[in-house]
């Protein structure tokens, strides 16, 4: 099984924000293969809903599009309730430190900062985790950081957005069907 995680924030607040892009590919992944992303995963501790998924064959390979249900910091709960070995998984977030557009797989690596991805890290207790980094970083990049991952795309940023947007679905496509290295070569640049 593969499982793409998009990082975001649950809630109409915080719908098409910066912080949100990792739910804006999974959308993009689910309206492509036909797939609603409405089953609820809970986590075994608590019986809390933890994240919402949908699947999908990819050949012989079942590919799980999932979306957790708590907030960015808490993301790792997602992981910890599915249950799914570090090397299944690929993690799609936002990245404030790259170009609006840009995209970084790595196959490894420290969380660079992102909290939603350091409780992904730390719930799966390794950092031995795909990741897919989409740059939605500004050339005025303003103090407020928070205020600034939580706010909707200009206008003018709109159209590059939506194009690194079906990018990082790709990649992830390409994740599934011909690995990471393969993915890296061909989508670490800028759109």
């Amino acid at each position: 099984m593969n499982v793409i995680i998009g990082l975001g924030n649950p809630g109409h607040t915080y719908h098409q924000t910066r912080h949100n892009v990792g739910f804006m590919v999974i959308e993009w992944l689910a309206s492509r293969h036909g797939v609603s992303v409405t089953k609820r995963v809970t986590h075994p501790a608590n019986q809390r809903p933890a994240a919402v998924y949908g699947e999908y064959q990819q050949g012989a390979r079942t590919v799980q599009l999932l979306m957790p249900l708590t907030m960015m910091n808490e993301s790792g709960d997602a992981l910890t309730a599915i249950g799914r070995p570090p090397n299944e998984l690929l993690v799609v977030c936002d990245d404030v430190n790259l170009p609006l557009g840009t995209l970084r797989l790595r196959p490894q690596g420290g969380a660079g900062g992102h909290h939603g991805l350091a409780s992904c890290l730390a719930a799966l207790g390794t950092e031995d985790v795909t990741r897919l980094r989409v740059g939605v970083g500004a050339a005025d990049m303003p103090r407020d950081l928070e205020a600034f991952v939580l706010s909707r795309f200009r206008n003018t940023e709109l159209p590059l957005i939506k194009q690194a947007v079906a990018q990082a679905a790709e990649a992830c496509e390409t994740w599934v069907n011909e690995g990471i290295e393969v993915a890296m070569n061909r989508y670490n640049a800028s759109v």
